[in-house]
């Protein structure tokens, strides 16, 4: 399967794609950098817009001239012509040494994200719910690195995962209120395929996995527990993947030249950068916000 290197940015640690469709863009960020970026693959031009501290992910919103992202200091929205920054809340005001990391949209448009303490403390993090009128509830408590999230197709279902517990986590979920409920582990990731980190879902179910130190993306199918396919990307630390294109049969993969040695990155020198592979599978969307 040939990956395609599409921007070779070396991001200290690129994280967080969604697609935007209206636009026809892919949204990433380089978390340790805080640089929002905007890849427009018509064009093929990478824009960058600094945010001047940690930015853990981006999402697109209802609004044509801006999306949402989650700073160290809380979220906000970001109006992508002028790079100005709108305070919407930080739920973790009273804990400094969070910081935002993975955030999504659901189905319903409620914007879904989770923190981590900078040295990774056990249990010293959550997952929050971010309702349209911007009301947050706290949703999962005792996480450690907040990652990946990916709702089923017929939005019954919500995954999550908490990195170090190397476990992808089903809840039920309810489209109308936004509750979830019954957490299963449904995928256990081996010791020796690196530290799951990204997660996205494409529209025969199946989740596709960035493995963190595990140098690809893994396809699983939740229902059996079972790996599928594993995608090999040349970069040892791959950190995100979303399904992007017009016909969203294209998978975006972020990756992080950070933790790379000098020797890895002799054999890897496009680690940072973000690629793209046709997996022969189209995904789900990204949903926007609507608040």
């Amino acid at each position: 399967m040939n990956v395609e290197l599409v921007v070779d940015a070396k991001a200290t640690l690129g994280e967080g794609p969604s697609w935007d469709d209206r636009h026809q863009l892919l949204y990433w960020v380089d978390i340790e950098e805080g640089h929002v970026l905007a890849y427009d693959p018509f064009n093929q031009t990478n824009t960058k817009l600094p945010v001047n501290e940690r930015v853990g992910f981006v999402v697109p919103t209802q609004h044509d001239d801006k999306g949402v992202v989650g700073l160290q200091s809380g979220l906000y929205f970001l109006n992508w012509d002028t790079g100005v920054l709108e305070f919407i809340d930080d739920p973790e005001h009273h804990l400094p040494n969070n910081r935002f990391n993975d955030g999504k949209c659901d189905p319903a448009g409620r914007l879904w994200v989770g923190t981590m303490d900078l040295d990774a403390k056990q249990g010293a993090a959550s997952l929050y719910c971010v309702q349209p009128n911007h009301q947050i509830t706290k949703k999962v408590n005792h996480v450690t690195i907040s990652n990946g999230m990916a709702w089923s197709m017929d939005h019954s279902y919500m995954y999550y995962i908490d990195t170090p517990t190397k476990q992808v986590i089903r809840f039920n979920y309810d489209k109308d209120s936004g509750a979830i409920d019954q957490p299963t582990v449904v995928i256990t990731i081996p010791n020796d395929s690196g530290s799951p980190d990204g997660m996205t879902i494409d529209e025969e179910g199946m989740l596709w996995i960035a493995y963190f130190h595990g140098g690809g993306v893994a396809r699983w199918n939740p229902e059996t527990g079972e790996q599928l396919a594993f995608i090999d990307v040349p970069a040892v630390n791959v950190t995100s993947c979303t399904f992007g294109g017009e016909d969203l049969d294209e998978l975006y993969i972020t990756t992080a030249s950070k933790e790379t040695s000098s020797e890895e990155l002799q054999t890897y020198p496009n680690a940072g950068g973000l690629f793209k592979v046709k997996p022969g599978v189209k995904g789900a969307p990204t949903y926007q916000f609507n608040g």
